[in-house]
């Protein structure tokens, strides 16, 4: 493998991986993968892996784990951590390319059973990582994202997500309510919106439909009216005492398991954008 020793921060080869902390690359061609973990996983996904970053202590380790034809830049400590503007302490960066982000007619028409999650505005890349991984752990088929959403493949939303975002089908839409009509109409899938609101449907008593969505609103929000009007249910969450919400990302667990908790567990998670 190409293996280039960097000793400048002014290198135009390490140029994607420079101050991180402040970029974040969103929406970038590119995006990183962040700690051991997350570049295994990268590499070992259908997205192509640009680059490596090592620090000097961790080149003996990952030299041999890395495919021969992904350049490998090799680091001093100290110049790392000046390089991606935080500490370069786990020593592990990689630098990954995205695909085109599929449509909603990848989903497939004729399925027995299909889960979808939908987020219209979900701004926050801490919870839209943990949704990203929720649904991973948790069977969804695909996320639906509207153009209020944080970038799922920002350095952020991909740590908190452990590269689960690597295996999901996350569907970045360019009209979300015309993708959701389209769904309803075309796909039968009934939707359901999640409220903040004691006239909706407890989801203690909810049922789902074999072709099932749920929406999820911002931690500030919530769903707007247009999101609701296209939903078939009203779904809540009660409360005890004077407690009145949860975050969304603990709120999407608990729908969730509700309405797959009968599925079977597997490896077929994110199967249709593969």
């Amino acid at each position: 493998m190409p293996r280039i020793a960097i000793d400048s921060l002014d290198d135009p080869r390490v140029r994607p991986y420079c101050d991180l902390k402040a970029s974040n690359l969103t929406r970038s061609e590119l995006f990183i993968a962040e700690g051991t973990k997350l570049v295994a996983r990268l590499i070992d996904s259908r997205y192509e892996t640009a680059s490596v970053l090592l620090s000097e202590k961790r080149e003996a380790e990952w030299l041999p784990r890395i495919p021969e034809h992904i350049p490998v830049y090799i680091i001093p400590q100290e110049l790392g951590s000046q390089l991606v503007g935080f500490s370069f302490h786990v020593g592990v960066v990689a630098c990954g390319r995205r695909v085109p982000s599929p449509s909603i007619d990848i989903l497939p028409r004729d399925a027995a059973r299909l889960t979808l999650v939908v987020c219209p505005n979900c701004d926050n890349p801490e919870n839209l990582g943990a949704i990203i991984r929720i649904s991973c752990g948790l069977g969804v088929d695909a996320i639906l994202l509207g153009k209020g959403c944080s970038d799922p493949f920002s350095r952020r939303v991909l740590r908190v997500s452990m590269g689960t975002a690597f295996r999901m089908t996350i569907i970045e839409s360019p009209d979300l309510g015309d993708d959701l009509d389209r769904l309803h109409r075309d796909w039968h899938v009934e939707f359901a919106a999640t409220l903040l609101d004691p006239t909706a449907t407890p989801l203690h008593q909810a049922r789902r439909s074999p072709r099932f969505g749920l929406l999820f609103g911002n931690e500030h929000a919530g769903l707007g009216p247009e999101w609701t009007a296209r939903c078939q249910q009203r779904l809540t969450i009660p409360m005890h005492g004077d407690t009145d919400s949860l975050n969304v990302a603990v709120a999407a667990g608990i729908f969730l398991h509700h309405f797959t908790r009968g599925d079977e567990c597997g490896d077929e998670t994110g199967k249709v954008g593969r």
